[in-house]
């Protein structure tokens, strides 16, 4: 029939009638065709080497743009592969769909070729699940998970194309009544906003509080709070702290910043605001020795049961923006601002500087062979010379990445993705061709471990295909935390004379591998060396990969964030 369309073309269809734009994948048996079909519908189409990279793309991508990322992979191991990216979606609440394959419906439990029971794979890493069972329930499928991924607390979904649902086919006039239908039964939870009573309530407690703190997180950063946040941060004279994800919203350099005071900050206030941020691990669970037994937290989540589980003083369950909408219309109305002489901003505005001079004499000096410090700070200033567009900043690692928490700079929202909620290792370049995709005016830099850098290093490939602006920037030293730490004692047995675990040949020639594929890379060990080819590459915004060699013995063993200040 020359007028019908098979399942491929149906769904291809309702990804771009639903307002899909970008999607991220390995092709093959049976969803080539289903890539092949998006991109002649106008969606660009990014193809991986990896499913994990491909998925942890597609989640930073959903944070970055709040739309849904979309993954594509093929069935059995490739849907495995894919997990990787749909469960760091959802532990870091970002909207995320996964799209696999599956095996012929009439040959399940059979043994099929790469079989697998994928929706109860899904389940344990997803919002909501679904399987498209015949050709007519694709554009329903498909609006549902996109519509899941984004209300409520943002997350992963996942759905299901068995192979013989994509082969089906229907009328092109029958599709579009589907695909009508299932657009008009469209309905996006109404995102909820706390009385009036309770954003009083929260305002006389900041009013009121000898030491108050404001906190804001990647959910912060994901809701687009910033304006709202830097007009309370402003009226209120309150310090604040973002986590990791958080820097940015307002301005790391802002007076009233206290990251470089985060132990008195958090371990003397006595209110604490909470935005977007979970009282998880990174925040010490919110509990003592870490901050004051008596601390007061009001906690803002879209989230009613987060704030259920970590039982604050005062939640306001609602979307960050609105809440702080909310909160500074109701300081306006009854103004208050603590001023610069006020016992607590004067605390921490010292032991800010304090703990400033002190980290910038260590960063002043010029340290050869490289400890992590002295290219940090090169790599640290060039970044600020760029101005605005600031660069997307990707940050994986040990010490690479403990150390760019400190030393590194983020002067506007969401121009910073790490390891987040998970500490997840392996995200690096997925992060990275992510941010390039969703931000094309930025620059993307990446500064990489050796070993973050290892686990998806093949897609410099990818950056080179799609002439990305990226600069990957890898800290080399030799191995995880930095080669062979052990002691005398502990090389014994049989395997002795083997490498150690946390050993890679030393100076591995890393800045080879993107040459191979056409891209720039260079090879650095002093300031001078390190400072021309960031100037260069820099500005020439094409795939480079800078390989900074930094002395084996300079890291520690890094787990947990270690706050020292």
């Amino acid at each position: 029939m020359a007028d019908s369309l098979d399942g491929n073309v149906l769904a291809a269809k309702s990804l771009a009638r639903f307002g899909v734009t970008h999607m991220f994948g390995v092709v093959g048996i049976p969803v080539t065709s289903l890539a092949n079909c998006a991109v002649q519908l106008g969606i660009r189409f990014i193809a991986f080497h990896n499913e994990q990279s491909a998925g942890y793309a597609a989640s930073a991508y959903g944070y970055l743009t709040g739309l849904p990322g979309l993954l594509l992979t093929v069935s059995g191991p490739g849907c495995v592969h894919g997990l990787a990216g749909l469960s760091n979606a959802m532990i870091n609440t970002w909207p995320m769909v996964m799209i696999s394959g599956s095996c012929d419906q009439k040959d399940c439990g059979r043994g099929d070729f790469q079989e697998l029971d994928q929706i109860e794979a899904a389940k344990p890493f997803s919002k909501f699940s679904v399987k498209a069972k015949d050709i007519k329930e694709i554009p329903n499928c498909v609006a549902k998970v996109l519509d899941h991924a984004v209300s409520g607390r943002p997350g992963g979904c996942y759905l299901d194309l068995p192979t013989d649902v994509l082969h089906q086919t229907i009328s092109e006039s029958e599709a579009e009544n589907l695909l009508a239908e299932a657009e008009k039964g469209r309905i996006l939870e109404e995102t909820r906003v706390p009385p009036s009573s309770e954003i009083e309530k929260a305002v006389t407690l900041l009013r009121k509080a000898e030491r108050p703190l404001i906190v804001f997180g990647k959910g912060a950063a994901y809701g687009r709070a910033e304006e709202e946040l830097r007009k309370l941060v402003e009226r209120t004279g309150i310090p604040f702290l973002p986590t990791p994800m958080g820097k940015g919203l307002v301005s790391d350099n802002h007076e009233l910043a206290a990251s470089a005071a985060r132990s008195l900050a958090i371990g003397k206030c006595d209110v604490a605001l909470v935005v977007g941020a979970r009282l998880n691990w990174l925040l010490h669970f919110g509990e003592s020795p870490k901050w004051d037994k008596d601390v007061k937290f009001i906690l803002v989540d879209v989230c009613e049961e987060e704030i259920k589980l970590r039982k604050p003083h005062l939640g306001l369950v609602g979307d960050a923006k609105k809440v702080m909408e909310m909160i500074n219309k109701e300081i306006k109305d009854d103004p208050f601002c603590l001023g610069k002489s006020h016992p607590w901003v004067e605390a921490v505005s010292k032991k800010v500087k304090d703990n400033v001079l002190r980290m910038e004499a260590q960063l002043a000096k010029d340290v050869v062979p490289f400890n992590f410090l002295t290219p940090m700070r090169i790599i640290r200033d060039a970044i600020l010379g760029l101005g605005s567009p600031a660069p997307v900043v990707v940050s994986e690692g040990a010490n690479t990445m403990d150390v760019g928490r400190s030393v590194l700079v983020q002067t506007e929202p969401r121009t910073r993705l790490d390891a987040g909620t998970w500490g997840t290792m392996g995200v690096g370049l997925g992060y990275c061709i992510a941010a390039a995709v969703a931000n094309p005016d930025r620059l993307v830099v990446a500064v990489e471990g050796d070993s973050g850098f290892g686990f998806s290093a093949m897609e410099v490939e990818t950056l080179v295909r799609y002439k990305l602006p990226v600069v990957v920037i890898v800290f080399n030293n030799g191995g995880v935390y930095g080669g062979d730490r052990r002691n005398p004692e502990e090389v014994t047995g049989p395997f002795k004379d083997d490498p150690a675990p946390t050993s890679f040949v030393p100076s591995a020639a890393y800045h080879t591998l993107i040459e191979a594929f056409g891209g720039k890379g260079y090879l650095v060990g002093t300031p001078d060396e390190l400072k021309s080819a960031l100037s260069e590459s820099f500005s020439a915004r094409k795939p480079a990969v800078i390989n900074v060699i930094i002395d084996p013995f300079a890291g520690a063993e890094s787990g947990r964030m270690q706050h020292k200040n």
